[in-house]
């Protein structure tokens, strides 16, 4: 399948409008202008709609609120939601990419690092419209409450929060929530260990203040890559640039020195005074649960808003699968990453990477598929894929398999972990591993964020790969020749896609692999009688 760059004058999606073009082009694009409720129903929508398939973004161009929507906002939710083929359109790739072959794809891409491109103010959409000092009020804006029990009214969490490491310089695009604290001001949770609040830290150890973007309405692709974790010296722009083929354009802030996207819809410049706290939270997380208690978060003051006219903000919703937001992505950017974390450490043999979207919002579970190349590589691709940058934070689960598995088809995950994994040889556990204050298995909560992780290898033995049993395939060219065949007898959809087939010639009969058992026996034997 063509990669979307390859095509002839394909132009990369150049803002968060052409995206919802284009979204609307493969018909995956709903508008609702009635008037819908900031208040929980909006997100209810959001929530339902997920579970449809297909599974459509939402544009809510008529919010209900207590304030007037002066400036016009419109509401984007279920922006990727399960649809793989919005990630891969926002990937610069074909929509109808195969999921494998897009996260590989994803991975070379993460190769690329293009450095941004500073653009005069004049190119900023934003800045058509900026509000200062005291006309700024963010409780009249229509910022959505999510779910019932939320400490407050949230902003994002799809936004790009954009902060800059005091010792290094270093501009970190990261995605965290914000809550409407009063007029001028929003608290901002930050993970321990995230770039941000390790900046904040920095900053206020000088006594310090820190400066901090929002961009509540963004090009989707910073929702990928503002997530995934990255060297804490590389910017998320320069791998964002690789992803487009194109620099990302930015524009220089008002009130500081950081840079911000020139397509951004709508954006906040703030500062975080040392020691600035306020009370934030709970709020319904990526496991389908509520996170912390209402505990003390860094307080942003917001300085300036610079918004388009009649802006679109981007939301995503936290819920159960496949209502959350992140979940679709995540097993994408977070295989990728992982895959490419395991090819700059040289491990050979890696098929594909896959983190299922349904186990903790993707964070919960990664699978690898590996072909086995010496003795302990399914063991040592578990030990690391447990703890690269890319899949360290939170993840519970590791399942290694063959390369005769998808990892992304759950079913034949599960056929080769019944068949493939014997528990009292093939299960492993990491202790005191890097977790997170909203895992809501870890109790009592005074125990978090260290976490434990289970290494699952569910590939054939290494030492029993000529004799294990050999397993039922398809040959090659009667899949061929059904496939072909497949809409002429009626049959629906297409043929699914197959990895692992019989060869069509030489053969191994089961009487040769039977013959092969019985030579290992003997050699057993005799390696017995040498002792």
């Amino acid at each position: 399948m063509a990669d979307d760059t390859s095509r002839p004058n394909y132009r990369p999606i150049q803002d968060l409008r052409e995206w919802l073009q284009k979204a609307e082009d493969i018909g995956e694009m709903v508008t609702v202008d009635q008037q819908v409720d900031i208040e929980e129903e909006m997100s209810a929508i959001g929530y339902l709609v997920a579970k449809q398939k297909p599974s459509p973004t939402v544009l809510f161009t008529n919010p209900k609120s207590t304030g007037d929507n002066a400036l016009g906002i419109k509401h984007l939710w279920n922006v990727y939601g399960p649809s793989v083929r919005r990630i891969a359109m926002s990937l610069e790739e074909d929509p109808d990419t195969p999921t494998v072959e897009l996260i590989r794809r994803t991975k070379d891409k993460m190769k690329k690092r293009t450095p941004p491109e500073e653009v005069p103010a004049s190119a900023c959409a934003a800045f058509e419209n900026t509000i200062t000092g005291d006309d700024i009020d963010l409780t009249k804006l229509p910022i959505p409450r999510h779910w019932p029990l939320d400490g407050g009214n949230y902003a994002g969490t799809c936004d790009a929060v954009i902060t800059r490491d005091p010792a290094t310089g270093y501009l970190n695009v990261g995605t965290y929530r914000m809550m409407i604290q009063d007029r001028n001001h929003a608290g901002l949770y930050l993970s321990p260990g995230k770039d941000a609040r390790l900046h904040i830290t920095r900053a206020w150890e000088k006594g310090e203040s820190v400066p901090v973007i929002g961009c509540w309405g963004i090009d989707p692709l910073f929702m990928l890559v503002g997530s995934q974790g990255f060297p804490k010296t590389i910017s998320e722009y320069e791998y964002a640039g690789g992803i487009k083929g194109e620099p990302i354009k930015v524009v220089k802030a008002q009130h500081s020195d950081l840079l911000f996207p020139a397509s951004a819809e709508f954006v906040v410049e703030g500062v975080i005074r040392p020691q600035s706290m306020a009370p934030e939270g709970p709020f319904g997380e990526f496991t389908g649960y509520y996170g912390k208690p209402e505990a003390a978060a860094p307080l942003v003051e917001i300085l300036a808003i610079h918004h388009r006219t009649n802006p679109v903000l981007t939301n995503a919703l936290m819920a159960d699968y496949p209502s959350c937001e992140q979940s679709g992505f995540f097993s994408i950017l977070r295989g990728a990453k992982i895959w490419d974390d395991l090819d700059k450490l040289g491990v050979p043999g890696i098929t594909g990477v896959y983190s299922h979207p349904a186990v903790a919002g993707g964070f919960g579970m990664t699978i690898v598929a590996l072909k086995q190349q010496y003795a302990g590589h399914a063991s040592q691709v578990l030990t690391l894929a447990a703890q690269v940058p890319g899949g360290a934070y939170y993840t519970k689960f590791i399942i290694a398999v063959d390369d005769d598995i998808d990892p992304s088809d759950m079913d034949q995950v599960l056929w080769a972990m019944g068949g493939r994994c014997a528990p009292v040889n093939d299960v492993d556990i990491l202790r005191d591993t890097w977790s997170t204050g909203l895992d809501p298995s870890l109790n009592p909560p005074e125990i978090r964020p260290y976490g434990s992780k289970m290494l699952i290898n569910s590939c054939i033995p290494h030492r029993y790969l000529p004799t294990f049993s050999k397993r039922t395939k398809l040959r090659k060219s009667i899949y061929d020749q059904v496939a072909e065949r497949w809409s002429d007898l009626g049959l629906p959809g297409a043929a699914p896609n197959i990895l692992a087939f019989e060869p069509e010639g030489g053969e191994q009969s089961m009487a040769n692999v039977y013959h092969d058992e019985k030579a290992m026996r003997d050699a057993h034997d005799i390696a017995k009688e040498k002792k």
